[in-house]
């Protein structure tokens, strides 16, 4: 049986166009290859963003607070299909109203991902795989403000929180 390290992404160029093919192993550890990811923002009704914390056991970011729902691309798959997907094995969400939101790039000492992100409102429940993810709640913009840069999120949710944020503040102005 295959390791999860094994799983095959597409690799990138900077315009996203797919210039070749990686494993998940390769593209965590060698930020040249760029690879693809979706991410979608769940929001309740009263505004609250939905994070997920990571199992102790995954290869990145263990056990920090992330973005409510975000996967790699497979081989074919266009960012909606895989938001669509992640979304329902990420958090049992079957068939949600995703609204795209902005693409964005991530590049670290680690790994280079082209991310393209999506919302969507939804209260719950929510079931997910515990190997996966240990916990989820809902987070109010203060106690989000009040915890960046404490070493309690991802480094790439607190980027994706602040273009989240400034993009509703172009939104609010006009």
């Amino acid at each position: 049986m295959a390791s999860i390290g094994d799983e095959v992404f597409e690799v990138v160029d900077e315009q996203d166009r797919v210039i070749g093919r990686a494993t998940r192993r390769q593209c965590h550890g060698d930020p040249s290859l760029i690879h693809r990811v979706a991410h979608v923002l769940v929001f309740n009704r009263q505004g609250n963003l939905l994070l997920q914390k990571r199992s102790r056991g995954k290869d990145i970011q263990p056990g920090r607070w992330d973005t409510s729902v975000g996967g790699h691309l497979a081989p074919g798959e266009d960012y909606l299909r895989a938001a669509l997907r992640e979304t329902w094995e990420e958090l049992g969400i079957e068939e949600p109203i995703l609204t795209f939101l902005y693409h964005f790039r991530i590049r670290n000492d680690v790994e280079a991902e082209n991310v393209g992100t999506f919302m969507t409102c939804h209260e719950g429940p929510f079931s997910f795989d515990a190997e996966e993810i240990e916990e989820v709640r809902f987070w109010t913009a203060g106690e989000i403000a009040a915890t960046i840069g404490k070493g309690i999120f991802t480094p790439n949710f607190e980027e994706e929180w602040r273009l989240f944020r400034r993009r509703e503040e172009r939104d609010k102005e006009g």
